[in-house]
């Protein structure tokens, strides 16, 4: 896999995306668990055309720190790029940004997030296995 894999995609923060909606708190802006999943999935669209049909990537690691609040209605953009690549792991930077804000005032949220890619059926097959 390159390191060259990178994408970018963009987000408004609605109602279900609030802490107060997701149990993370209790204010109507941007719930890091929310912020998370959109830093999971623009690493998953960096890759998706770098993963064969039979295969999938998994999350195995998330380290974000998430810097300034959001309010409903303001658009996040969420970069992730492979900055380490060695056999099926991946190791992605990601760095979110307030869209509509002043350029010194932009930066949401940084860090990064591992993937594995795995064979997609042999990875369900393990899960179906009874307990030995």
């Amino acid at each position: 896999m390159s390191q060259e894999a990178s994408a970018t995609l963009e987000f408004e923060v609605a109602d279900e995306d609030t802490a107060a909606r997701l149990g993370s708190g209790d204010l109507p802006v941007l719930g890091t668990p929310r912020l998370v999943a959109w830093c999971e999935a623009t690493t998953v669209a960096a890759i998706s055309s770098r993963v064969g049909d039979q295969q999938t990537s998994v999350g195995s690691r998330v380290r974000i720190e998430h810097l300034v609040a959001s309010p409903v209605g303001e658009r996040v953009s969420v970069t992730a790029r492979v900055v380490y690549a060695e056999d099926r792991l991946l190791r992605f930077e990601v760095v979110a940004r307030r869209v509509d804000a002043a350029d010194d005032e932009k930066l949401l949220a940084h860090g990064e997030v591992t993937r594995v890619i795995v064979d997609r059926d042999r990875f369900l097959a393990r899960l179906s296995r009874p307990s030995e």
